[in-house]
């Protein structure tokens, strides 16, 4: 008897052996099925029997079988999971409990249980919660589906409900730090300058109350200006591994979202003792730094001081008062400043178009909303005179900063960008020479030639070339050893600008203090910390697109109702369909193959080029205007859709 059970398990090892198998991950559909596909671009057929044993985002190994020429998978093993912790909502019905994930793919009502901290009799059903998966069919001795509730986020009724789930989601803070009531000003050992009579000034939004950056310009005899740049001293409030100081470092950064803003400081510090209110004398951090006449750097020195802005003025009100408009006027020191910072500010963005390099001005998206976070209206505010000033010296202070902390310290947090990482610029090289465009490996990545390299393509105004670029480039990431900042065009560039709203900017604070007291500099900051400013920064922005989604599709909803059409430009194309941006307001829908043409058939998508044929024809293509009318505002996916307009 063992003999033949050893015989059997032998042929059902041979047969597993020589059943062909793939591994990928789990793609679902609106209609039940799915699809497989592996990390070397194959799709594999799901069947609707199979999907119920996975989750969309499931990385499995299935077994292939084969039915003439079409070939379909059968998941057999879990490889990972692509649910583990996960917001969603509770459906109660006839005492049983259930969670259903919030994940626009995942449709699965998964059976729960309640964590026994929380008391079951408080949530209800439509109530949102934080969840964790902790059975699923494929793991071994596990039966089925099973999630276990261990938070409440926020009741269904909730009208703070996008902005509750959206942070729970990415796991970000829900409320602004509170870390004590008394905060001394340290004695640092720090001889600070006293700036007071200077007419600082700060140019920021309307309703601002963390303000970090305060300016003072000076002509200089010679040709040129002195910018003098005095930055909020949190570091003089808060020391190393203070509750403050540990609490700041979790967070990273202040979290901006549409009528809501959760500190990384406590708000006492962050709108208040460290904030560069008009007459409110402060503790700074300051650089003055000399502009030559073309826009260049010059010599600079850091430096501590007390300050008093003279001026807390808005963006708009500068721009309109520079360009002739309106009836504001500023008094007449800091008017003269602001002249002359325009004229600075036409310098260096002259000089970094030649030198460096200039991003292009793309237009801010602002809601207004009432008490309680319904939208009133969306505002586009174009980057116009007095946020260039301002941009402009803040990139010329975090230039000097990033020369300093290499020459002083060799460490620091610096802002690294590689136009294209290494692994994926050969793919870049290939794709270029398609485009008659041939360039060397060191124009991809060396920072001298990858400048020319990029003048040369902003000179062809090809709105698909820049977007299908994209596809090769790399990310930005904090880094404790200087780099290039192939973005900005620079050799190296480190912010100490935004200490109020920035960790990274607290530790080079602290960095520039050591070397002004003469101290020897501690060791450089550790990889852990790096990537966890670089994680946090990409965890804030996308709650902060999460948040906007939620809102667009509220405010739309009424417009996709009368089916209202709106000027686009396409964004990114998959083999499902195209993303636009709509100009009007900055929302993006999705316009699927379908709403293109009666004939889905008809439609041929090309997401690798980023073009799309109808009935043999080019239509549409990556960087194209179009007009779109707007189909459908769907809530529970935070999704709108699209169609061509006739």
């Amino acid at each position: 008897m063992l003999q033949n059970n050893s015989v059997l398990a032998s042929l059902k090892q041979q047969i597993r052996d020589t059943t062909p198998r793939a591994e990928g991950v789990i793609k679902a559909t609106e209609k039940g099925f799915g699809f497989l596909e592996t990390d070397d671009g194959e799709s594999f057929f799901v069947p609707p029997p199979a999907m119920k044993q996975v989750l969309h985002g499931d990385r499995v190994e299935a077994v292939i079988h084969e039915n003439g020429d079409k070939k379909s998978v059968e998941p057999e093993k879990l490889i990972e999971a692509g649910l583990d912790r996960f917001v969603g909502r509770v459906q109660k019905r006839e005492g049983r409990l259930a969670v259903v994930p919030d994940h626009p793919s995942i449709r699965n009502v998964l059976k729960a249980r309640i964590k026994n901290s929380l008391d079951e009799a408080t949530i209800a059903d439509g109530d949102w919660v934080v969840a964790r998966l902790v059975r699923h069919p494929l793991k071994e001795n596990d039966r089925g589906f099973f999630s276990q509730i261990d938070e409440l986020v926020a009741k269904s009724d909730d009208p703070a409900v996008p902005w509750r789930v959206t942070l729970a989601r990415h796991a970000l803070e829900q409320e602004c730090p509170d870390a004590g009531s008394e905060w001394p000003l340290h004695d640092e050992g720090l001889v600070r300058e006293d700036l007071t009579a200077q007419p600082f000034f700060t140019i920021d939004g309307e309703k601002t109350r963390d303000m970090d950056d305060a300016l003072h310009v000076a002509t200089r005899a010679e040709g040129g200006w002195q910018l003098s740049v005095a930055i909020a001293d949190p570091t003089a409030y808060v020391e190393e591994g203070h509750a403050a100081d540990l609490e700041a470092r979790t967070r990273a950064f202040t979290v901006y979202l549409p009528g809501q803003n959760v500190t990384m400081l406590p708000e006492q510090l962050a709108d208040d003792l460290c904030s560069l209110w008009e007459g409110k004398e402060r503790p700074a951090l300051a650089c003055s730094l000399d502009i030559n006449a073309d826009g260049s750097l010059g010599d600079y020195r850091f430096f501590a001081a007390n300050v008093k802005s003279h001026a807390k003025l808005a963006y708009d009100h500068v721009s309109d008062w520079i360009d002739g408009q309106g009836d504001w006027a500023p008094a007449d020191d800091i008017a003269e400043q602001l002249t002359a910072l325009r004229d600075l500010t036409e310098a260096r963005t002259a000089w970094r178009n030649e030198h460096a390099l200039v991003f292009k001005d793309r237009p801010d998206y602002v809601f207004d909303l009432d008490d309680v976070g319904n939208v009133l209206g969306i505002r586009t505010e174009d980057r116009r005179i007095a946020n260039r000033m301002i941009e402009e010296s803040m990139i010329a202070a975090n230039a000097c900063c990033a020369d300093f902390l290499a020459k002083h310290i060799g460490h620091g947090i610096f802002n690294v960008h590689r136009a294209f990482e290494p692994e994926k610029a050969e793919a870049a090289q290939e794709f270029l020479a398609g485009q008659e465009i041939e360039v060397n490996q060191e124009a991809l990545t060396d920072l001298a030639h990858y400048k020319d390299l990029k003048r040369a393509l902003e000179s062809r105004d090809d709105a698909w070339l820049d977007a299908r670029l994209r596809r090769f480039q790399g990310f930005t990431s904090m880094s404790a050893q200087p780099g290039p900042h192939f973005g900005l065009g620079l050799a190296a560039y480190a912010t100490w600008t935004s200490p109020i709203r920035k960790y990274g900017d607290m530790v080079n604070h602290r960095l520039i203090k050591r070397v002004l007291k003469g101290e020897q500099a501690p060791a450089e900051a550790s990889q852990q910390l790096t990537e966890q400013l670089t994680e946090r920064r990409r965890l804030n922005r996308m709650a902060e697109r999460d948040v906007k989604d939620w809102l667009y599709v509220r405010y739309l909803t009424p417009a996709a109702q009368n089916q209202d059409t709106f000027e686009a430009e396409i964004m990114a194309i998959n083999r499902g369909g195209m993303r636009v941006r709509l100009l009007e307001n900055g929302a993006t829908a999705f316009v699927p193959a379908p709403l293109m043409h009666s004939d889905r058939s008809k439609v041929v998508i090309d997401d690798k080029e980023g073009r799309i044929q109808i009935e043999g024809e080019e239509r549409y293509k990556l960087g194209d205007p179009l007009r779109v009318v707007l189909t459908e505002a769907r809530e529970e996916t935070r999704s709108l859709v699209a169609r061509p307009a006739a």
